[in-house]
């Protein structure tokens, strides 16, 4: 085991240039979807990962969309990120970062370009890196379609993944998370002349009406089914022929997802001569507590040991990355991003003054972590886990 008072004075003396790397990232603007953004945006962080790894990145290009990739010939440890936020360009500009204390503000500095910056901060401390990958993602956001399967190869590469969402706000680390589901249903009725005759069309947009009704009823304890985005007509004097609406589900189990799926599937039009068509389905499995616990325990040891406050492990409502590994049965902890809050909200937030302690300790969970005796109970932790 490493110095660890030695490895928090090093992460100690990285704190003033961590705040400078995260005004620089929140600056460089990577909203979903914006190519030469995200490409701009990962210009940069090629350039920071390259150097404290020492060894080039991949640029692996989907749809357009580059992730970055340092694999590691053989790699124990798989640090996961994404650098895409749900802000659209131009954000900075009215808001931009700002540290006032010990609490930054900004657009993507909790979730998580905080976390980025304390996982190459963590890699810097490491006296060899040559085992640990690191992935650097950039559709999170919209669901990770271009880099799932990127994603679930180097996480069965590993024998754990550790991930740098934002933790808690009061700083407990992700152990568990909902799967989620995302479905659009779409509406046929027929058209008419809303004044004149609209009694020989069938209105879509009642009928959507009575849908979004009968999804909000197949909620259940711990489960949300939430009507979304919604879209119907085209003239103010015409019975829409035609409205769609997207639904957002939540569920702690995959039974559960699974349930919602066969009923939203069963959903009967209302209507004489509606149709529907139900599009979508399962997009994460949860990601189960199980294999979370083994690196919650190397997590709260070393944290100890370094004489920070107790760690506790949180269930989150909320789905990421980490689902997909976790569901595969590989040993993933969560939340070892920034502490803060206010994601997706103009009240995002990150706490700068623990900023290198969390590196530090991320930098020795990793270091506990290569020990071979570890691996071995993480690997058996990983041939018992669930899949799914």
């Amino acid at each position: 085991m490493a110095d660890l008072d030695k490895l928090r004075r090093a992460a100690g003396g990285q704190a003033t240039e961590m705040v400078r790397r995260l005004g620089t990232l929140v600056a460089a603007e990577s909203p979903p979807g914006a190519v030469r953004l995200l490409h701009d945006c990962a210009d940069l962080l090629d350039t920071w990962g390259s150097e404290v790894l020492g060894r080039p990145a991949r640029r692996i290009i989907r749809d357009g969309l580059p992730h970055l990739l340092w694999p590691a010939v053989d790699q124990r440890v798989l640090l996961l990120g994404h650098y895409d936020t749900v802000w659209p360009a131009g954000t900075v500009t009215d808001w931009p970062f700002t540290a006032s204390g010990p609490i930054a503000t900004g657009p993507g500095v909790c979730d998580m370009k905080g976390g980025i910056v304390q996982l190459l901060g963590a890699l810097a401390l490491l006296p060899d890196p040559s085992r640990v990958g690191l992935l650097l993602t950039c559709d999170e956001e919209s669901g990770s379609p271009t880099s799932r399967q990127l994603i679930e190869q180097q996480a069965g590469r590993s024998a754990a993944v550790l991930v740098g969402e934002p933790s808690s706000e009061d700083g407990g680390l992700k152990v568990a998370r909902k799967g989620g589901s995302v479905y659009r249903i779409t509406v046929r009725g027929r058209a008419a002349h809303a004044g004149v005759e609209p009694h020989r069309g069938v209105n879509a947009a009642v009928e959507l009406a009575h849908q979004v009704l009968a999804v909000r009823s197949l909620a259940a304890d711990g489960t949300t089914v939430t009507p979304t985005v919604l879209h119907g007509g085209a003239m103010t004097n015409q019975v829409p022929e035609s409205a769609e609406f997207s639904v957002d589900v939540r569920a702690w189990t995959r039974d559960e997802l699974h349930r919602v799926d066969r009923m939203i599937r069963a959903l009967p039009a209302r209507l004489a001569g509606a149709t529907l068509d139900v599009d979508g389905g399962v997009n994460r499995y949860p990601l189960p507590e199980s294999v979370a616990v083994p690196l919650l325990e190397v997590a709260q040891r070393v944290g100890r040991r370094m004489g920070l406050p107790p760690l506790v492990g949180v269930r989150a409502p909320g789905a990421s990355d980490a689902n997909f590994t976790g569901s595969m049965g590989i040993p993933t902890l969560d939340g070892l991003g920034v502490v803060g809050g206010g994601s997706h909200a103009r009240s995002e937030w990150a706490d700068l003054s623990q900023m290198s302690d969390r590196t530090a300790l991320l930098a020795a969970m990793m270091i506990d972590i290569l020990d071979d005796h570890r691996l071995s109970a993480l690997s058996t932790a990983r041939d018992h886990a669930p899949t799914g």
